[in-house]
């Protein structure tokens, strides 16, 4: 194999290979051989097929075969002798080749590779974060305790007779119309109504009050501009509605048997759960917010040259969503008065950014030997497949059977063992917050 650099300017390489004829020739005539001992044609014994006859048959067929093989293992040496780490998949072209096996030519193919950047480890002990924590509240507990109470209240029957008053639930019967016109969906019958609730339409709940059973009232609303059916959204509509029966609600007693009702002993077990559900969801968005900015850190001294392939693979995958989002009339709104160039320049620093922190992660990875084992990625499969009830079997044959999607389980389980082992090495300070400054927006901060 003679190989040729052509090529050497930043991150990308290019080579010609050429393959004497011979080489090739010597295993097609193996390969062949090898073949001959296993045919069994018509007119002659098992094994014993004239070679010239197996070529004519098969030469083309080996041929194409064994340029596949040699064009792989050829550029998969030009790689490894010279220690080269590809960031993509390297691009071969061939430029001469005999695809017959009958025409003796060396084969000639160029490859052209882009590598990835050598990149130095960060001194992790020089990173300083801040990691907010927040504590459960006795009334917070007893906030969601109430809502609680709340969806496991008993609707009674209004026996006195007195219109509807905020707090109500009314069942009604009701035609919506736009332009006089009944709609699609705009017809119900025996619907609840709760009356200081939260109304599908903006101002219907609130025009039903002082309604009696037995009433019927025009109301005239407005659907909201982003309703989701879009023939109706933003248009005025009359609805006709008759109210049938007058209910209140009952709160039950915030007690042990509310408790029991729960499935729990008691009432403390409640509050046991309610505590912890909370707190874990506290903790999670600490760990949300200390990682954002440990990957801000990492990134900052992400400061080396990323391949220009990968960058341009995020920044196609990204601008086919702002396009998407665009035609879908649901871009951001400070995306809306830029103009196509200068989203394209903002939109392309955010990809390299992305490239570049994520070759910092996977190299951290690599040079300290974190890697996801086995078991965890059965565990992920097992909880992904938990989203599907009655299809968990289906759900894990597809991940295992599909490296691609599998891939999309181990890339996260990669990048949270690696900021743990980040986050043991930097310098953390914990901090105690309330719960709504946890819940703040850092750029609000």
């Amino acid at each position: 194999m003679q190989v040729t650099e052509t090529l050497s300017e930043g991150l990308k390489r290019a080579y010609t290979v050429v393959v004497l004829a011979a080489d090739i020739e010597s295993r097609r005539t193996a390969r062949l051989t090898d073949l001959a001992k296993t045919l069994n044609l018509p007119g002659f014994r098992p094994g014993k097929v004239p070679m010239p006859v197996v070529r004519r048959r098969y030469a083309t067929a080996v041929t194409a075969e064994i340029l596949e093989e040699q064009v792989n293992e050829s550029t998969q040496k030009v790689l490894s002798d010279r220690g080269l780490r590809p960031a993509m998949q390297p691009k071969v072209e061939l430029v001469s080749v005999d695809a017959t096996g009958t025409e003796g030519k060396d084969l000639e193919f160029k490859v052209e590779v882009e590598l990835l950047p050598e990149i130095a480890m960060p001194d992790f002990a020089a990173i300083s974060l801040t990691r907010r924590k927040a504590e459960v509240a006795a009334d917070a507990v007893d906030k969601a305790l109430n809502e609680l109470a709340k969806r496991n209240r008993e609707l009674e029957d209004v026996t006195e007779d007195r219109a509807a008053e905020t707090g109500d639930v009314v069942t009604v019967d009701f035609i919506g119309r736009v332009d006089g016109e009944a709609f699609q969906g705009g017809t119900g019958t025996d619907m609840d109504v709760e009356l200081g609730g939260a109304g599908f339409i903006p101002g219907f709940a609130e025009q039903i009050v002082g309604i009696k059973p037995g009433e019927t009232r025009h109301i005239d609303v407005t659907f909201p501009e982003e309703y989701g059916a879009k023939e109706l959204a933003g248009k005025a509509a009359t609805f006709e509605i008759t109210a049938k029966k007058l209910r209140h609600p009952v709160l039950p007693s915030i007690d042990d048997e509310l408790g029991k009702k729960l499935g729990f002993e008691g009432l403390d077990a409640v509050r046991t759960a309610i505590t912890e559900q909370m707190q874990r969801e506290y903790d999670q968005l600490a760990r949300l917010r200390v990682k954002r900015e440990l990957l801000d850190a990492l990134a900052n001294v992400a400061t080396f040259t990323a391949p220009e392939g990968l960058v341009s693979a995020e920044f196609d995958q990204i601008w086919r969503r702002i396009e998407a989002d665009r035609e879908a009339g649901k871009l951001d709104e400070e995306d809306k008065a830029k103009d196509t160039e200068v989203l394209r320049t903002e939109y392309r620093a955010i990809a390299d950014r992305r490239v570049r922190l994520g070759l910092m992660l996977s190299e951290i990875g690599r040079v300290n030997g974190l890697s996801v084992g086995a078991d965890e990625m059965t565990r992920a499969m097992r909880q992904e497949a938990g989203r599907y009830p009655g299809q968990e079997a289906q759900v894990i044959e597809f991940f295992r059977s599909n490296p691609q999607a599998a891939e999309s389980l181990r890339g996260p389980l990669f990048e949270d063992k690696v900021v743990d082992y980040v986050l043991e090495l930097a310098k953390v300070t914990d901090e105690v917050v309330t719960p709504e400054e946890l819940a703040r927006d850092p750029a609000e901060a």
